[in-house]
């Protein structure tokens, strides 16, 4: 496994298993086969309502702590949001069963912001999350969170995927030492991704398949990318791409697929503001 470094010397590794929308009852054992297969890294959210079954997976699999680097997101949060964020972490992390989190995210760019970011860094400089980061922040929205603030997030979760690649946002986030990281790297199929003749061709060169080129893709642009599946061996040939490398003309020709444009919501569509900000979470 490749790792990369974030600002504060943390190391995180560059392939992972994302839960999103797998149904909690099938989650425990999604995640055990994913660790069984050789993932360390696991990502989950509050809003996923799959964090304890993911704990329960990670007790059962006799890995030890220091080898797993699991990742869980802060919903929005009602005010006072520093207090409430730091009961949020306390729920996230008992639910996970766990002592620490190697990544807390903050889930969207909505609510008190600030009072959220506040209560990461406290958590942060106590060392119960070793990283602290934003999910879902534009341009704008994250450097007025570094300007503002003393932490620079450690990771920014976005959408990326060869349709919307976000090349010139992940140099402005290197630019400011902000690891990239990739949700819907396979941007759930859309546009036939999985059929797509470029990369389908990209894939017969190396006897992959189009998902392992895609994650290619993404780990050699040194984004850390999370493909989630329910199937053992899936998992294992997501998790089978580094023993080849795509060429700069590949990559190139990967580059011209980019629409430039969302494949699921836009966080500044006044709609999608007020959808995502009126979400609570129970508990």
């Amino acid at each position: 496994m490749q790792n990369v470094t974030l600002n504060n010397g943390v190391e995180m590794p560059i392939l992972g298993f994302g839960v999103y929308q797998i149904p909690a009852d099938q989650t425990e054992q999604a995640v055990s086969e994913a660790l069984a297969a050789g993932y360390r890294l696991l990502d989950t959210a509050a809003v996923y309502g799959n964090e304890e079954a993911v704990g329960r997976a990670i007790k059962s699999s006799g890995i030890p702590r220091d080898d797993l680097f699991v990742t869980t997101k802060l919903w929005i949060q009602d005010a006072p949001a520093q207090d409430n964020t730091k009961r949020a972490f306390e729920t996230s992390l008992n639910k996970l069963g766990l002592d620490y989190l190697d990544l807390y995210l903050m889930h969207q760019p909505y609510g008190d912001v600030y009072g959220q970011w506040r209560a990461m860094e406290d958590l942060n400089r106590e060392g119960r999350a070793k990283a602290i980061g934003v999910a879902n922040f534009y341009p704008d929205r994250l450097l007025d969170l570094i300007i503002n603030n003393e932490i620079t997030p450690q990771v920014n979760q976005i959408e990326t995927h060869p349709f919307f690649q976000r090349a010139d946002y992940q140099e402005l986030m290197r630019e400011n030492d902000v690891q990239i990281q990739s949700w819907g790297g396979f941007a759930e199929g859309k546009n036939d991704l999985f059929t797509n003749p470029l990369l389908a061709e990209i894939g017969e060169k190396y006897g992959k398949s189009v998902a392992q080129v895609v994650l290619r893709w993404l780990t050699q642009r040194g984004v850390v990318a999370i493909p989630k599946s329910v199937r053992a061996e899936r998992m294992a040939e997501n998790f089978d791409i580094f023993d080849f490398e795509l060429t700069d003309d590949q990559m190139a020709a990967i580059a011209t697929l980019d629409t430039g444009t969302s494949l699921f919501f836009d966080h500044h569509d006044p709609e999608i503001v007020a959808w995502l900000s009126k979400r609570r979470l129970d508990g």
